[in-house]
């Protein structure tokens, strides 16, 4: 930092001996002192505007690309958590909705989706009713998944980077309140109605925010990385007959 200082402090030195030098030329070989003069006072009166607006532009430029590359951070670290257990949850969780159908149709991303059908995409999560029903037997399956990825989950959270997305945090706090309502039952056998009605409250939470962070991430993919976006399209969670392999046309 010391040598980067006087790196600068030996720039403005020079700066200033050449603009002494100039304007000593412009004296010897034209005269004038008093247009000399005046064009300096000139120069300085413009100045604090000129550095006002310098600043002001060269802030907005810097904090745009620092914005732009801390979203790209974050959609790595959002891809991880897809690819660790946010792809699982996603196939796994229709078996727990009573209205699985209409959404696993409206999710049928393919590679001709463009900016418009992602749009009424994340239009129609917004507004969709899950109806949950967590009396299928499917609980203890759901409580061993989160609870053997929550020691990744946790790491995600020491991520600074998160405080630049509110919605992948609130997916991430209502996953774990959702592994702390599962882990503290001792037995998910034979729960009350009304203690399955509060669970399916906690399921319904997060597979709105779970939804929705998928859509968004799958538009990111499309316009940055189109060649992870294609793998993504094919393994789609939402799709029953999904598979890696590409199929010829």
């Amino acid at each position: 930092m010391k040598r980067l200082n006087l790196h600068v402090e030996k720039i403005v030195w020079l700066l200033l001996i050449v603009s002494l030098v100039l304007y000593g030329l412009d004296y010897l070989v034209f005269g004038h002192a008093p247009e000399i003069a005046a064009g300096v006072l000139g120069n300085l009166a413009f100045l604090p505007i000129y550095v006002l607006f310098v600043t002001m532009m060269i802030e907005r430029v810097l904090k745009e690309r620092e914005r732009l590359a801390i979203r790209r951070k974050l959609n790595m670290v959002i891809g991880v958590f897809f690819s660790e257990v946010g792809t699982e949850l996603l196939r796994d969780f229709p078996l727990l909705l009573r209205n699985g159908g209409e959404l696993m149709a409206r999710l049928q991303v393919t590679g001709q989706w463009g900016h418009e059908e992602f749009r009424q995409a994340a239009a129609f999560l917004k507004h969709y009713d899950l109806q949950v029903d967590c009396r299928n037997g499917k609980l203890p399956c759901l409580k061993n998944l989160l609870a053997a990825r929550r020691g990744f989950m946790l790491g995600l959270l020491e991520n600074p980077n998160l405080l630049e997305h509110d919605e992948f945090t609130d997916l991430l706090w209502a996953v774990f309140h959702l592994i702390e309502e599962l882990e503290a039952r001792k037995s998910l056998e034979s729960l009350s109605a009304a203690d399955l009605e509060h669970l399916d409250g906690d399921i319904r939470r997060v597979y709105h925010h779970l939804t929705r962070e998928w859509i968004s991430y799958m538009e990111h993919l499309k316009h940055d990385y189109p060649y992870l976006f294609s793998l993504a399209v094919r393994m789609n969670p939402f799709d029953p007959r999904a598979h890696a392999e590409v199929v010829e046309r």
